[in-house]
């Protein structure tokens, strides 16, 4: 007993520490995609999104989320640690989206929210005590470790912030797409790649132990699909984007990895290698679509994170209830979509309200101007490239 309590709990500790490891590597990545002049801004940001977003989910998020009760067979103290870990990532995916034209301070407040309130309320839901689910919802969706709780969380919550605050300055002119490049596509694939690593903590150590023989293969199983779904991403995106444009985009590539890797999140324990290829092929192809399709509707992401963590949380969600449907076990399709509907209808709707209230007492978005000489300046007064001369 003591042995499968200590290997359970370095397990955890170990899943924990490479999620929190994506803090950084969000960072990177969104740095790589934004102009050199806004990069201080979107490294502080994610920073205190992780610093925030922890603690006030240790104040009130967690026994909103868990009701004070330990769901496992290992330290409470680890739990309570595996689960603070997730909760930045769902904001985390806000960061870059709304980048370039945020302010920092609206946005922490925001976090807040996010980390004590909308984040917990969604966990409770779908793996916490149930106390919301007997009382409010009736929920019964397959999310093993937050295609839907995390990906699509962060995902409707970001598509309020861009209603209200509206796309970068001179990003759409007269009906016309101003393409904005990235500054540095080597922080891109760094971030990326090691995103993809980390994802391995994030749904291996959703499987909640180790220390059985049947245990450990479910663990290895889940990391192996998590990685097929990643490579095939990153290879129906690279195809499609050739096919289309006859060029091979990087940044498109690793998106497509990352919607893959997203879009397997809810499933990986269930799913066949066959299983965990289709579905991260369609998550890349996805992307692919996504983002233009965005553009189209002056939805400015300059990140593409809606594309990855939104469209794919969905299509995640509903490939459980398509590839590993199970009527004796309750895994439906049916249920895998009133989830999602569920899910995205509160996030979006509170998290829009919450924004618009902020934006009315402190503007959320950055002056013309101060979009202009970049946030790093106006923001954080830390220039990342300050060798550079500021640039549209």
């Amino acid at each position: 007993m003591d042995n499968a309590y200590i290997i359970d709990t370095l397990f955890a500790l170990f899943a924990m520490t490479l999620i929190i490891f994506m803090v950084p590597k969000f960072a990177m990545l969104e740095a790589g995609l934004v102009r050199t002049k806004n990069v201080t801004s979107v490294l502080t940001v994610n920073i205190m999104i992780y610093v925030i977003a922890s603690t006030a989910f240790i104040l009130i998020g967690y026994d909103l989320a868990f009701g004070g009760s330990n769901f496992t067979s290992f330290s409470p103290w680890a739990f309570m640690m595996f689960q603070m870990a997730f909760v930045g990532k769902a904001i985390n995916i806000m960061s870059g989206g709304v980048g370039e034209r945020a302010k920092l301070f609206p946005l922490t407040l925001f976090t807040i929210f996010m980390g004590a309130f909308i984040y917990p309320i969604v966990v409770n839901v779908n793996w916490g005590s149930d106390w919301l689910q007997d009382t409010i919802f009736d929920l019964h969706m397959v999310d093993l470790a937050g295609s839907t709780v995390i990906h699509s969380t962060g995902g409707w919550a970001l598509l309020a912030a861009i209603l209200i605050l509206g796309p970068r300055k001179g990003r759409y002119n007269k009906g016309n797409i101003h393409v904005i490049p990235a500054s540095n596509i080597p922080l891109v694939v760094l971030g990326a790649m090691l995103l993809w690593i980390g994802w391995f903590g994030f749904n291996g150590g959703s499987v909640g132990t180790i220390a059985t023989k049947e245990a450990a293969d479910s663990v290895a199983k889940t990391i192996f699909n998590t990685n097929t779904a990643g490579l095939l991403g990153a290879l129906s995106a690279g195809i499609v984007i050739y096919i289309r444009y006859r060029l091979f985009d990087i940044t498109m590539i690793l998106n497509g990895a990352l919607g893959g890797l997203v879009a397997v999140t809810a499933g990986p324990h269930l799913y066949t290698t066959i299983d965990a290829m289709a579905v991260g092929a369609i998550g890349g192809i996805l992307v692919v679509f996504a983002v233009p399709m965005f553009d189209k509707i002056k939805i400015d992401d300059p990140v593409g994170a809606l594309s990855v963590h939104l469209v794919n949380g969905i299509w995640g969600t509903l490939a459980v209830g398509i590839f590993a449907a199970d009527p004796s076990q309750g895994i439906t399709l049916f249920e895998q979509f009133k989830g999602v509907v569920s899910v995205g209808v509160f996030v979006f709707v509170v998290s829009f309200s919450i924004i618009y209230v902020i934006n009315l007492i402190i503007k959320f978005r950055a002056s013309d101007e101060e979009q202009l000489r970049g946030l790093d300046v106006s923001e954080c007064g830390v220039e990342s490239y300050p060798e550079f001369k500021t640039s549209i």
